[in-house]
């Protein structure tokens, strides 16, 4: 029988930024004071973490170096973990980009894989990099229960593809400020995986 090994990924979405709810995919917005409380409240007291992994943008990455330093844990940044680019979209409000351009708002959330923003990151190469970035995860901490602070949308990609669900399907997908989603992958040694989602919700809940 083939031998495997376990790995634990905790997806933690950012918490509230300054600035409210916006198209903010390159847009490096800190978290607000709720940001903050968000974050925090969602995780409890328990680190069970071996590694913390993070975007390098201010929204996951200033909450994910309170973490490392609070828990004694390592921080990696991974470049390609941070949001889709919304182009000239960024930092417009949902009701200001269906003010200028309803018809492109509307084509955009019911058919994301054709409709991008203008100057914008398309679909496919937004889960092109997410996908590499996690394949590079799986490699270089196999084995281990990792801790991911990143984006709704990277969330999102990771999903689709681990649960095996079509890319123009992952809008459907709720991530609230601060969701912590829990991902088991088996990693066998002829290096085919299995992953499974464990689970999906607002706060962590340690025994």
């Amino acid at each position: 029988m083939s031998s495997y090994k376990v790995t634990i990924i905790d997806l933690l979405r950012h918490g509230e930024p300054e600035g409210g709810s916006k198209f903010r995919g390159s847009l490096d917005d800190p978290l607000s004071e709720l940001g903050w409380e968000q974050m925090r409240n969602c995780l409890g007291a328990k680190y069970p973490w071996q590694s913390i992994v993070s975007s390098p943008l201010r929204r996951c990455h200033d909450f994910a170096r309170e973490l490392a330093q609070k828990s004694n844990i390592e921080l990696d940044v991974i470049n390609d973990l941070r949001e889709i680019s919304f182009g000239s979209w960024e930092g417009m409000t949902s009701q200001q980009v269906m003010d200028e351009d309803s018809d492109l708002l509307r084509a955009f959330w019911q058919d994301p894989m054709k409709n991008t923003p203008p100057q914008g990151e398309a679909l496919t190469q937004f889960a092109s990099r997410v996908e590499n970035a996690w394949q590079l995860l799986l490699s270089s901490y196999c084995g281990e229960h990792l801790m991911l602070v990143c984006h709704g949308g990277t969330i999102r990609v990771i999903l689709t593809y681990i649960l095996n669900m079509p890319l123009d399907a992952l809008w459907k997908i709720e991530v609230p400020f601060a969701n912590i989603s829990r991902i088991r992958v088996s990693q066998f040694e002829d290096g085919s995986t299995t992953a499974s989602l464990v689970f999906h919700q607002a706060r962590l809940t340690l025994d």
